[in-house]
């Protein structure tokens, strides 16, 4: 199991470039939010970048103990082994499809992430009252919510989380996750302009994405050696 946990912070480290374009937007508005002044100090935009990014790593956890606890029932009711191994085959081909997406190869995951729109449409209204964004609680909440944006990185992690068929494995692969995005966001609320037009670079997707496609190819190649 210790390899999920490594393989989900992975998704989110290389994943990031994916990131910029889903959650730059509202991590930009924590900047734009504070004084001018303000804006351009890091001591003044770092406490809320750290709670807004709190906020969202609580939503990742909590979504992860869901469905890890979802599926421990539901493999109840199975052969556990057998019903593990086909979610591990179905979030590795995510995995797959995610590396192509990033790498601007395949553009079919953006569908995955129209399945939670209908959600997003109740949420997304409660998110305007937290901005703009002028102190800790307000970053912590918009997290929160944010948490729950679509997103076809985060569907695919959690289709992992659902594998483990645990309420702990499957909050602490999300959380993972999550920590492998922390560098990536908390770079945006800093360094917003330079930040987006690097990872906009075709090579730099294009490396991320092939090295999430390598890592799914191996966990499908040892998921094949293990029948």
């Amino acid at each position: 199991m210790e390899i999920d946990y490594f393989a989900a912070f992975l998704a989110g480290l290389l994943g990031g470039v994916h990131c910029v374009g889903m959650c730059g937007g509202i991590v930009g508005a924590l900047s734009f939010s504070l004084e001018p002044t303000k804006s351009k100090k890091i001591e003044s935009l770092l406490p809320l970048l750290f709670a807004y990014n709190s906020g969202r790593l609580l939503s990742y956890s909590v979504a992860g103990a869901l469905v890890g606890g979802i599926s421990f029932l539901a493999t109840n009711l199975v052969s556990l082994q057998h019903a593990q191994q086909v979610l591990q085959l179905i979030a590795s081909l995510l995995m797959l499809s995610l590396g192509l997406y990033i790498a601007g190869w395949w553009h079919g995951i953006s569908k995955i992430e129209k399945l939670g729109s209908q959600l997003w449409k109740q949420i997304e209204p409660y998110s305007r009252k937290f901005i703009p964004v002028t102190n800790i609680g307000q970053a912590f909440s918009l997290g929160i919510l944010w948490g729950w944006l679509p997103c076809g990185l985060v569907y695919t992690l959690l289709f992992w989380a659902i594998s483990s068929a645990s309420i702990i494995k499957g909050s602490l692969i999300m959380l993972c996750f999550g920590l492998g995005t922390l560098p990536t966001l908390l770079a945006i609320g800093v360094f917003a302009t330079n930040l987006r037009a690097f990872v906009h670079n075709t090579w730099v997707r294009q490396i991320a994405g092939l090295t999430l496609i390598g890592f799914a190819v191996f966990t499908l190649y040892s998921l094949f050696m293990a029948v």
